[in-house]
């Protein structure tokens, strides 16, 4: 197994070739992509009744988890949005419901404001900028997802699921200790269970 050192240095080459990649597979998915991922996660991932939801605010490029998210409001789910506290600490959540209004977040992406309720959910849906069939995912390098999900994971059952473009699924991602597998991959063309054999 490469040391973590080695695994730094390819993810760090892997993530420059993915936000490309990336671009192009928004461009290729054209327009639906986003509901035509929420029917392929309705019909595979079962969530619990009243679990609250995670979702994100898509960045340009990322596959836009809006529909699936307003498809789980509408079962009764909760919906928060993540926020970064800052450098080395884990995401904290807040409650979003979709014409609530949101404020500029430390790195540009729209949060809800400090008065929002906060919550802990059950389910991620995670953003990524590639995937690999044993469930690693590529982010953009600071760790938020990683670290969170260790800290929900120790406290009690929590599913992550990737959202992502079938085009940024890669054979395998670099990865280190700290890295936190998924549980689904989810795309426009299918989803993915981690550890389950088509």
């Amino acid at each position: 197994m490469p040391s973590d050192a080695a695994a730094t240095e390819a993810k760090r080459a892997l993530r420059a070739a993915s936000r490309t990649a990336q671009r192009a597979a928004h461009e290729a998915a054209g327009r639906g992509a986003g509901e035509r991922l929420r029917e392929n996660f309705r019909h595979a991932v079962m969530v619990p009744a009243g679990v609250a939801v995670s979702g994100y605010w898509p960045m340009e490029g990322e596959m836009d988890p809006r529909a699936l998210m307003a498809g789980l409001a509408e079962r009764g789910h909760a919906l928060c949005l993540p926020v970064v506290q800052g450098r080395g600490k884990p995401l904290l959540f807040r409650a979003w419901r979709r014409g609530d209004a949101l404020v500029r977040g430390s790195l540009g992406i729209p949060v809800p404001g400090p008065e929002a309720t906060p919550l802990v959910p059950g389910l991620l849906l995670v953003p990524l900028l590639a995937f690999d069939r044993e469930g690693f995912r590529l982010g953009h390098g600071a760790g938020y997802y990683d670290m969170t999900l260790a800290g929900l994971r120790a406290a009690g059952p929590v599913l992550a699921v990737g959202i992502a473009y079938a085009d940024q699924e890669v054979a395998r991602v670099p990865r280190e200790a700290h890295d936190q597998p998924l549980d689904w991959v989810v795309t426009e063309g299918e989803a993915i269970r981690i550890g389950v054999k088509a």
